[in-house]
């Protein structure tokens, strides 16, 4: 089986769209026999290290079996950032088979599979697993009473650029990042005719191609994210000139989402390096021009109900809203160290 190519993915997302979605996987007998259903020949398996960066490793599908759900499968925690001491090295990852789906950038038929850590002495979830921390508010949520659920929904900005170099040595430090879209070329000698449409400082929001040069790239993003059961409401050109881009998931509860973000950057990154690209995050990587931030629209929710929602509270919000944003306020010290953790975070706005 051939990795599809974006003709099959866009007809496999209209049939979906059409009320032939597949049906959700949620055990282990019912995902060995998709992969193979699905001509699987690996299976790779992801996890989040503490500062939130995806690893893997993979296995042959030969090697998936229902003891895998159950038992799990080790792994050296010590070489795992944030993780654990050498002394204490053995760790556990058990896949969680809601979270099955065929890998849509693998050339090699791929199934891929978000896992959870444990110890594997005491069989318990490991404590500084991110992705165990999401699990255990949303259970505390619902014990708490105030509501049932929270849903989470991301505006994740991103750079596509062509070129980026950096380096640092005892004697020398440099950056360097271009794009073909970047306003600063355009009195570049490029050999051959410059074209000269490129979006100016500050005028990157929603211009149409050819000023928008990447919509077909975007495009081909959006088909690879809901091959994945990421649901997308729009993408788009963002406000910065050199290929300033935004894709918008549609909400959806804490650990789910968090598990979407991680699938999203991952898509983003290698659907732009199959095209000779490379994507980031970063939020600040231009001088003088809008950087990229993550606008983060949540609320919670109890019996079909939005808590958040008063007709006669001011603009529309509940007395729980309101606390709701000045918890958020009162724990911004302590949230920054996760929300923003580099000096470049706070470079993001421009002044003015």
């Amino acid at each position: 089986m051939a990795r599809q190519t974006l003709t099959e993915v866009a007809r496999e997302v209209l049939e979906r769209s059409n009320g032939k979605a597949p049906k959700p996987l949620t055990k282990p007998r019912e995902v060995i026999e998709f992969a193979r259903a699905q001509g699987v020949v690996i299976v790779d398996l992801k996890f989040v290290d503490l500062l939130g960066t995806w690893q893997h490793f993979s296995i042959p599908i030969t090697e998936l079996s229902e003891e895998v759900f159950r038992e799990g499968l080790g792994f050296d925690g010590s070489s795992i950032r944030g993780f654990q001491s050498i002394d204490e090295s053995d760790m556990i990852l058990i896949p969680d088979p809601t979270t099955a789906v065929v890998d849509p950038v693998c050339e090699v038929p791929t199934l891929t599979m978000i896992c959870n850590v444990y110890d594997p002495v005491t069989r318990e979830p490991y404590t500084r697993d991110p992705r165990y921390i999401a699990r255990k508010a949303e259970a505390y949520l619902k014990q708490s009473g105030i509501a049932e659920i929270s849903y989470w929904g991301p505006e994740v900005e991103f750079f596509i650029f062509d070129n980026v170099r950096f380096d640092q040595g005892a004697h020398f430090g440099f950056y360097f990042i271009d794009s073909e879209e970047g306003i600063w070329n355009s009195g570049r000698d490029e050999g051959r005719p410059n074209l000269g449409h490129r979006p100016r400082w500050k005028e990157g929001y929603f211009p149409v191609p050819p000023a928008d040069s990447l919509q077909d790239l975007r495009s081909e993003i959006v088909l690879r994210l809901m091959q994945a059961g990421i649901e997308v409401e729009t993408h788009h050109h963002e406000v910065a000139t050199g290929g300033q881009c935004e894709i918008d998931m549609r909400f959806q509860p804490l650990t789910r989402m968090a598990d979407q973000v991680m699938m999203y950057k991952y898509i983003i990154k290698n659907v732009a390096r199959a095209h000779g690209k490379t994507a980031t995050f970063m939020p600040k990587p231009i001088f003088g021009d809008n950087g990229s931030g993550m606008h983060v629209h949540q609320s919670l929710w109890k019996e079909g109900r939005n808590l958040f929602w008063d007709e006669r509270g001011y603009a529309g919000l509940s007395e729980l809203a309101r606390y709701y944003i000045g918890g958020i306020l009162y724990h911004t010290p302590a949230l920054l160290a996760f929300c923003a953790p580099t000096t470049n975070s706070y470079r993001r706005l421009v002044p003015g």
